[in-house]
């Protein structure tokens, strides 16, 4: 790993934090002031719903501007979030933060995305970049929530005062600082050519390109995985009588190991491709999701849950590099708000769908038919890597 991309990567980190830091503090402080559960669920859903509409328009601007500016803007936007909620910490001022954190951790995402594949020499350092810079978020979905926590806690004299949410908060908002002192040093990369024909194309076209198209509705379904397990595995700890703290255990074991086997990525995919990996994770969740209600007891519902971060864990290294094969270079930004557009609308939703149909036909229907879903869906990393992949001309930028 060189020093730039380690530099983005704590950049990552750092404004990513403030994000889940306030994702975890705002609905405490929301429940303490007295607020009911569905407005603690809709302040929630303003982190994901910034996105949904941002996300596309952060992408074409990264395309225009480059790595430093969208930055820039994200660092502003997710400083000014935190800090509102430091000055004013009424529900108000918390749905605020909220679109702002959520807004501006997404559009920093893209904007370090593009610019970590457009420095990518080969396929082979493609993956592996992309590899390293998935591991930012892993660790950033534990630093902010846990020193926030810290803060809350301890900083006011006395258990979840007003004086530590105040205290988190500003933390929360230095953070962002931060990303901008380690990434204002890294180099821009010069402005790609630009399509031919001369004129701006609309985002929406490049779904007119069959692989891209295939790619989104493969992430869709991975994605869907994530939710579901999330969503569903709380339910099913307390239907089986499991303490919060097990429960924690088993969610938490799920996100470690999707940290380590992005770690180990560079040196397993070294001579696979990535449709390969992606097609054997589809299969293995697909696996795994049939078996997760069958087991019996806290420990083999952790050893599925292991299983099952190896293998979601291993595909966004994967889906990054396709998609800067996949579509043209100068609008890898948009593609890539696209791709983190359907995700966060999927965020929004597939939780109101699950619990639905949950409540109907249970919760071990549910996994079986997510698993259904991912394996039917298996096919489609088959068919980029046959028909899609050998047509994606490679260019060193």
């Amino acid at each position: 790993m060189n020093a730039a991309l380690l530099r983005l990567i704590l950049a990552q980190i750092s404004i990513h934090a403030c994000m889940t830091g306030m994702r975890m503090a705002t609905p405490l402080l929301a429940l303490k002031q007295g607020y009911s559960a569905a407005a603690v669920g809709m302040l929630l859903a303003l982190f994901a719903l910034t996105q949904v509409f941002l996300s596309l328009p952060a992408g074409r601007y990264a395309d225009r501007h480059g790595l430093k500016k969208p930055l820039l803007l994200s660092v502003i936007a997710a400083s000014c979030g935190a800090g509102v909620a430091v000055l004013f910490p009424s529900y108000a001022a918390l749905c605020l933060g909220a679109l702002l954190t959520g807004g501006a951790a997404g559009a920093a995402i893209i904007a370090l995305q593009r610019h970590v594949g457009r420095s990518a020499h080969s396929k082979e350092e493609l993956r592996k970049v992309f590899s390293w810079l998935a591991i930012g978020p892993a660790v950033s979905n534990f630093l902010g929530p846990f020193f926030a926590g810290l803060l809350i806690d301890y900083a006011g004299g006395q258990e979840a005062s007003l004086t530590g949410f105040r205290a988190a908060f500003l933390l929360l908002a230095l953070l962002p600082v931060a990303a901008w002192f380690w990434a204002r040093t890294v180099q821009e990369l010069p402005s790609p050519e630009t399509s031919p024909g001369g004129k701006q194309s609309a985002a929406w076209d490049l779904l007119q390109n069959q692989g891209f198209r295939r790619l989104l509705l493969l992430n869709w379904a991975l994605s869907s995985c994530w939710d579901v397990h999330t969503f569903v595995v709380p339910i099913l700890g307390h239907e089986r009588g499991l303490p919060a703290s097990v429960i924690g255990s088993i969610l938490g074991a799920f996100a470690i190991a999707a940290a380590v086997i992005r770690l180990l990525m560079p040196v397993l995919t070294r001579h696979l491709s990535e449709w390969v990996v992606v097609m054997g994770a589809m299969l293995g969740a697909c696996v795994l999701f049939l078996l997760y209600p069958l087991m019996p007891d806290a420990w083999s519902m952790g050893g599925c849950s292991v299983l099952l971060g190896l293998v979601l864990g291993s595909v966004q290294p994967m889906v990054m590099s396709m998609i800067h094969q996949i579509t043209p270079a100068d609008r890898h930004g948009e593609a890539l708000g696209l791709r983190m557009m359907a995700i966060n609308g999927s965020s929004v939703v597939m939780p109101v769908l699950f619990g639905s149909i949950g409540a109907v036909v249970g919760v071990s229907v549910l996994f079986w038919g997510v698993g259904a879903m991912v394996g039917a869906s298996s096919r489609l990393p088959w068919l980029i890597g046959r028909e899609d992949m050998p047509g994606a001309e490679w260019e060193p930028h």
